[in-house]
């Protein structure tokens, strides 16, 4: 690789990582929308839910130790964010799925899975046009936890990742003197 100039391997690597980046967002909705959820109940959701949360929160450190390691810091926090962000959405999808065919009155018409990615989204966008809204208590609290969870992403997370982007670039920059 050492007479191959440095333009074109950076050139390789910022597509091998919008590849990935791709493959793996790509996944993980597939998995959505193809995995068996039909006999998880409600109950199950919310306890899937929380369990979710600590792998995220694990992965997000796996994540950040990559990040801090890598020789390319931007595009592995890029891969990052295509996999924690999506993984984020769609447990949060998931659960609203399985709240929402437990008893469908906990939210304002049934939802199917897109509709409850699009629920997740509108949420995390803080955009929330109306049309579908929760009604039961537990699904409010669990929908508030979201909304929590959405600042705490955009906000400690992001700047986490940022920061780590920072440190990797100090790093190797104190390396190369």
């Amino acid at each position: 690789m050492a007479d191959v100039p440095e333009a074109e391997r950076t050139w390789t690597h910022l597509i091998l990582s919008a590849v990935r980046a791709i493959v793996t967002a790509t996944v993980l909705v597939a998995l959505y929308y193809l995995l068996p959820l039909d006999d998880l109940s409600g109950a199950s959701a919310v306890g899937g839910l929380i369990v979710g949360i600590v792998i995220f929160l694990a992965l997000v450190a796996w994540e950040v130790w990559r990040i801090l390691r890598s020789a390319h810091p931007e595009t592995r926090a890029l891969e990052a964010l295509f996999v924690v962000l999506p993984l984020f959405l769609l447990m949060f999808a998931t659960a609203y799925f399985l709240m929402g065919r437990n008893d469908p009155a906990d939210f304002t018409e049934p939802l199917t899975r897109s509709d409850a990615l699009y629920f997740t989204v509108t949420v995390f966008s803080t955009v929330g046009f109306g049309d579908v809204s929760p009604k039961g208590e537990t699904t409010r609290l669990v929908v508030t936890g979201q909304m929590i969870l959405d600042l705490v992403f955009l906000g400690v997370g992001i700047r986490t990742i940022l920061g780590a982007v920072q440190k990797s670039k100090e790093r190797s920059a104190s390396d190369a003197t």
